[in-house]
Formats: structure tokens, C-alpha cells, sequence
């Protein structure tokens, strides 16, 4: 099950829901079933070529045109 981030419009609050299913999110704060997902960088951890574990993200990206590892989704 994915960890979402979501912004509440109504009270202007960013948070996380572990959802299940087909659930729906709603804002724990004012209980607003209008909320926005948000795009998030995703994180992973590899093994180097010398078995150092090394630790990246999409947000590590040199690209400035976006936050994705690869240039091939914006061109840049």
C-alpha cells in the first residue's frame, strides 16, 4: 500500500495517508474530501559497483527542467 501526499485547499495543509484499495483520501485536519494529490519524489537505495549502498532520489537529479533521474521524460 503507497504513502500519498495530499494538500487540503479548504485549510491550505499538506499531509500523508497510507490508502488501502479504492479508498478515499480525506484531510485529517477539517475532514475535507477535496484534497489534491501531490507529485513526490520518490526514493530508493542501491548497491554500488563495490557493494557501498548508495542513497538517491529523483530530487538528486541534475536535470533543472524537472525532478526526474532521466532527462528522456522532459527533454532537458
Amino acid at each position: 500500500m503507497p504513502i500519498y501526499e495530499y494538500h487540503c485547499n479548504n485549510c491550505d495543509r499538506n499531509f500523508e495517508l497510507l490508502i488501502f484499495g479504492k479508498e478515499k483520501p480525506i484531510c485529517p485536519s477539517c475532514k475535507n474530501k477535496k484534497v489534491v494529490r501531490l507529485l513526490s519524489a520518490c526514493g530508493f537505495m542501491s548497491k554500488g559497483s563495490g557493494g557501498e549502498t548508495v542513497k538517491t532520489s529523483a530530487a538528486d537529479s541534475s536535470c533543472t527542467g524537472c525532478a526526474a533521474a532521466s532527462c528522456s521524460s522532459c527533454g532537458h
